[in-house]
């Protein structure tokens, strides 16, 4: 019973955050000082990875862990969701789609996914009822 009250928190946190995503990705800008070039895309990276650490904490672990499958069913999921906000974006404002941002979505989603899995198989390994 636990586990579902984490994938319910989970669930609830992926549904924050992904509005949190829309509402600022509705925003016609953004002031930002410019740090470096492409800072779009790893803020990119970030706010996706994030949202692939969510959705992976979703779903169901089979025996305890979570399946390698698993991590690109979240990269694809944070993927479309990606393209979805570009095509958002499209619409608003001040604001332009741009293929390089979906892919930086895709890795987020991924690394975000990755550090999960990886972290719930460290616990799982060093649990005293393996």
């Amino acid at each position: 019973m636990p586990q579902n009250y984490s994938r319910v928190a989970f669930l609830l946190a992926a549904l924050f955050w992904a509005g949190l995503i829309f509402y600022l990705s509705h925003q016609p800008s953004i002031d930002m000082p410019a740090l470096f070039p492409g800072q779009d895309k790893l803020f990119h990276l970030i706010a996706f990875g994030i949202l692939g650490f969510f959705t992976m904490g979703i779903l169901r672990a089979s025996h305890k862990e979570h399946q390698t499958g698993q991590v690109w069913l979240v990269t694809i999921a944070v993927m479309l969701y990606g393209i979805l906000d570009e095509f958002h974006q499209h619409f608003v404002p001040g604001r332009t789609a741009d293929v390089y941002d979906v892919l930086a979505d895709a890795i987020g989603g991924l690394l975000g996914g990755w550090t999960l899995y990886y972290l719930a198989s460290v616990l799982v390994r060093q649990s005293p009822n393996n």
